[in-house]
């Protein structure tokens, strides 16, 4: 993966869409305009050299009201949800909760996804958690592979997975299946403030 430079692409002000941000925070239960861009979470996250934007950059765009900026970038869609950030972070501001809510709002408004594959991934381990109450590692990556059509690109390190018993040819299920499948069953959408969702 190639490094990005994060300061290439200029942060633009607009308006922020009426009532959004503080959703936002609601929904991360996070107040991220305590952020004092000390950058403390983008020099500790494992992945910002994938990202287009580090995640200081994102807080930033958040805060001037650039709401569609933030959600139309790589970044939301590479954090891993670590939380190194957010234990980095002098302000206790809990990032990944962020980037959660930012994926569900672009998701739910139609954005833009400029790393559709990422969102492919995230989906076969939903699906599989839902299946198995937990993931199953091997039928994900078949999947994902499947959708993607790249069959070979990292066979070899399939293969040394599975001589090292990292991926289990049949899947193990949780005692509590129905549980966990209640879960996704009560799930609800959030309400954004109206005239947001398109």
């Amino acid at each position: 993966m190639q490094m990005l430079d994060h300061d290439s692409r200029p942060i633009i002000l607009g308006d922020e869409p009426q009532g959004i941000r503080q959703e936002l925070q609601h929904q991360a239960q996070t107040n991220f305009m305590r952020c004092l861009q000390c950058r403390s979470c983008s020099s500790g996250c494992p992945v910002f050299f994938a990202m287009d934007f580090g995640p200081n950059r994102i807080i930033r765009l958040l805060q001037l009201g650039q709401f569609e900026q933030a959600m139309q970038n790589s970044t939301i869609w590479i954090c891993v949800g670590c939380d190194t950030c957010s234990s980095n972070c002098p302000m206790a501001i809990d990032i990944p909760a962020i980037m959660d809510i930012l994926r569900q709002y672009a998701l739910d408004t139609n954005s833009i996804i400029l790393t559709p594959e990422i969102l492919d991934l995230h989906n076969e381990i939903v699906s599989s958690i839902k299946r198995y109450g937990r993931t199953h590692k091997l039928e994900i990556m078949l999947r994902y592979k499947v959708k993607k059509k790249s069959w070979f690109e990292d066979m070899d390190v399939g293969i040394r997975m599975l001589s090292k018993r990292k991926l289990h040819l049949l899947p193990s299920k949780v005692k509590s299946l129905e549980e966990i499948q209640g879960i996704f069953r009560e799930v609800r959408p959030v309400s954004w403030p109206k005239g947001e969702v398109s």
